[in-house]
């Protein structure tokens, strides 16, 4: 039987997924959120004609002829109007954000000036208009600057806070809930048996789940028995996604397809053609989307990034797309890929031509996460890539998990 292919695989995966329905949070909870709704301007920005520079306040008119003696008739401070109103051969004081008063057009930078009291020689002075900033120079009220889809980064919070929103309506975020499966493993800390290793995916895959703008919850450790496979699975009955880690081949300790499917899994596909990862299993349950991701540690986290990134997005509403592969040239050799598109593990440097370099990582072995830790990218090699020299270009992916 052939092997599904990696893009028809996440095809199916994120077939008819949609987003989350939206909740309202303050604005300084809103960083990272992904907007449900688009957000309009409440206010004018600057709500008021205002000044860009420390100076005066002037008519360009009484500025024909230089020098040019002004009586000064008040001072505006941010926050501080001059409720006066500027006449001919009058100036007021002013400060930067503050607002224009009445009367004058033009601001006049304080070291342009000389001051005697209550009279202020100006010495030079642009064009009418000078230094001053506008009403809604930065955005008018109800202008929509922000759209639903988009991940909020900071620069977008300050915008939204300026807008005048102290909530903004963002999506709910997806709620993953993450198995680790097998009598070997003990969580980390405790001191293992000669015949056990330490649980490290679950983790792994938590801090990919929430820097994708999901939440990730912990299920713990199964054991190898369909009692405690089903008692844990019990616990991810609110999740959005569930993801089991290992226990999902064809051995008679790897029970977990039969612990799902006696929860009424519907299985989509099992193996994929991809490596490492080739032993992934999707399927739904009860509304639930299930994606059985294989136990060796890089194989666990690179099936995440592929697959489960996807998901979480589309159930986000992200609207940027998906991963776009950027072209880097190889710093050494590589031999021909065989049927299933590989990921390998690699590092990028910036070369001295002004192209990004790519170099693989020595071992590939899907058990490694040492060196897993050490690569920064991902090289693509399509199924029965031919063998690339140095100097090649190929398709990377960053590793920004």
């Amino acid at each position: 039987m052939s092997l599904l292919p990696v893009d028809e695989a996440l095809k199916r995966v994120v077939a008819g997924l949609q987003p989350t329905k939206a909740e309202p949070v303050p604005i300084g909870e809103a960083h990272g959120r992904v907007l449900a709704q688009d957000v309009a301007a409440r206010i004018t920005q600057p709500p008021f004609d205002s000044s860009s520079m420390d100076g005066y306040a002037v008519r360009a008119a009484d500025l024909a002829a230089l020098p040019k003696q002004l009586r000064v008739i008040g001072e505006a401070g941010a926050g501080h109007a001059f409720e006066g109103h500027v006449k001919e051969g009058e100036a007021a004081r002013i400060f930067t954000g503050a607002p224009l008063p009445q009367g004058a057009d033009t601001v006049v930078m304080q070291e342009n000036t000389e001051r005697a009291d209550d009279i202020v020689t100006i010495l030079e002075a642009g064009p009418k208009g000078d230094f001053i900033r506008p009403s809604g120079m930065d955005f008018s009220k109800q202008q929509t600057l922000l759209e639903a889809g988009r991940r909020l980064s900071s620069r977008d919070v300050a915008l939204a806070a300026s807008m005048n929103h102290g909530t903004l309506m963002v999506h709910r975020r997806p709620v993953v809930a993450i198995l680790s499966t097998g009598d070997e493993l003990v969580a980390p800390g405790e001191t293992p048996k000669p015949d056990q290793i330490i649980s490290s995916n679950g983790f792994g895959i938590a801090g990919i789940v929430e820097q994708a703008g999901g939440q990730p919850e912990l299920l713990g450790i199964a054991k190898d028995t369909l009692e405690s496979l089903a008692a844990h699975m019990g616990r991810a009955s609110g999740a959005d996604v569930l993801v089991t880690i290992g226990g999902a081949s064809v051995g008679e300790h790897d029970l977990v397809q039969q612990a799902l499917e006696n929860h009424g899994l519907k299985l989509d596909f099992w193996k994929i053609a991809m490596r490492p990862g080739k032993p992934l299993m999707y399927g739904e349950m009860a509304g639930q989307r299930v994606l059985g991701v294989p136990g060796n540690a890089v194989s666990a986290l690179l099936c995440t990034r592929i697959f489960l990134v996807p998901m979480i997005h589309r159930l986000l509403g992200l609207t940027d797309g998906g991963d776009t592969p950027q072209k880097a040239q190889l710093s050494a050799e590589i031999e021909a890929n065989g049927p299933r598109q590989h990921y390998m593990r690699a590092t990028c440097v910036l070369g001295e031509n002004g192209a990004m370099q790519v170099t693989p990582v020595k071992d590939q072995d899907s058990s490694l996460i040492s060196l897993l830790a050490r690569a920064d990218c991902l090289i693509v090699r399509p199924p029965n890539a031919p063998a690339e020299k140095t100097g090649a270009a190929v398709d990377v992916l960053p590793l920004d998990f």
